[in-house]
């Protein structure tokens, strides 16, 4: 992989250091990052969410995936065992240069969300053929 990675995951941040203005608990998702030569794909496991509910942006280089999920209403059953947490789901990436901003897409299927990241022309990896002299 090159010096400059093109998503690198927001540095851990120690506890005092972030203030938060809301009282409400935040799960950060799960995600693979998969990269191609032509993209790189991020994979956000976002259990219960649609694409009404993921709201996602691109500000100062910061990709921000947030998505709203309402509690599971268990009914009359009580639960045994839940492994997951559910409510607002929050996670940030740094982009480089390396990322075509304007072919940015995202979909979501089965509480998996998929952001496609192209990247610009000039940072695809490409063959150099080699001739004889």
């Amino acid at each position: 992989m090159n010096e400059k990675q093109a998503v690198m995951t927001e540095p851990a941040r120690e506890t005092g250091e972030v203030e938060r203005t809301r009282a409400e608990r935040y799960y950060s998702p799960d995600v693979d990052i998969l990269e191609t030569a032509e993209e790189i794909v991020v994979l956000a496991d976002i259990p219960g969410a649609d694409e009404q509910s993921v709201d996602i942006t691109l500000e100062n280089d910061v990709l921000r995936l947030e998505a709203k999920v309402a509690e599971r209403d268990p009914g009359e059953r009580r639960p045994a065992l839940m492994e997951y947490g559910i409510g607002p789901f929050a996670r940030s990436f740094l982009i480089t240069d390396d990322v075509d901003r304007k072919g940015i897409e995202a979909t979501v299927r089965n509480g998996v969300l998929r952001v496609r990241l192209p990247k610009v022309h000039e940072a695809r990896t490409r063959k150099i053929a080699v001739k004889k002299e």
